[in-house]
């Protein structure tokens, strides 16, 4: 299978619908951690929640319009990164992610969103890459600072989640901004 090494025991792969059962398991895992500030669990709430997440990003990836992969450390998926939107006439995409709490510390985010980014830059000549946060998540707006992406500003009580209005702090870098990574 294809990967691409993150770290030691650590691997970057495409996530397909053939992974749902270790989407699901992966998600009953970290059910609670993950879904602190995305609704992933809410969707992959079972097997068919599973597939159908999975094909609806087969789908995104067959109309180029979206990305998903997974991150397994020492064979067990613990977390993803994904280009949850992807649009190539207007060059600009959003990258996200998320982790099980096995994972979190270890820079696995920030490497393969660094991957995913430079593929978007230099490989499909994307202009921006976007990262939406809730403003509560300092971990992922931490990963966004890492990766050299400058806040763009705060759209206030935009998103109603699981009953309560958050706020979403919009985050971006340009390719003219972007360091490349350093061949491993």
């Amino acid at each position: 299978m294809f990967s691409i090494d993150l770290a030691e025991g650590a691997q970057l792969f495409p996530l397909e619908i053939r992974h749902a059962e270790e989407l699901l398991a992966h998600m009953d895992r970290g059910r609670e951690h993950i879904g602190r500030f995305v609704g992933l669990p809410d969707v992959v709430a079972d097997i068919e929640g599973a597939r159908s997440y999975l094909a609806a990003y087969a789908q995104k990836a067959a109309t180029d319009t979206g990305r998903l992969y997974g991150i397994r450390v020492d064979g067990v998926l613990v977390g993803g990164v994904l280009f949850r939107t992807f649009d190539t006439g207007s060059g600009t995409c959003e990258a996200g992610c998320w982790l099980e709490p096995a994972a979190v510390g270890r820079g696995l985010v920030t490497k393969a969103c660094r991957i995913l980014i430079d593929w978007a830059f230099r490989e499909r000549g994307m202009h921006r890459v976007e990262w939406h946060v809730a403003s509560a998540n300092k971990k992922s707006i931490a990963a966004a600072e890492r990766l050299g992406m400058t806040r763009d500003g705060v759209m206030r009580e935009n998103d109603l989640y699981r009953g309560a209005r958050q706020d979403t702090e919009i985050w971006s870098v340009l390719a003219h901004e972007w360091t490349p990574a350093q061949p491993a």
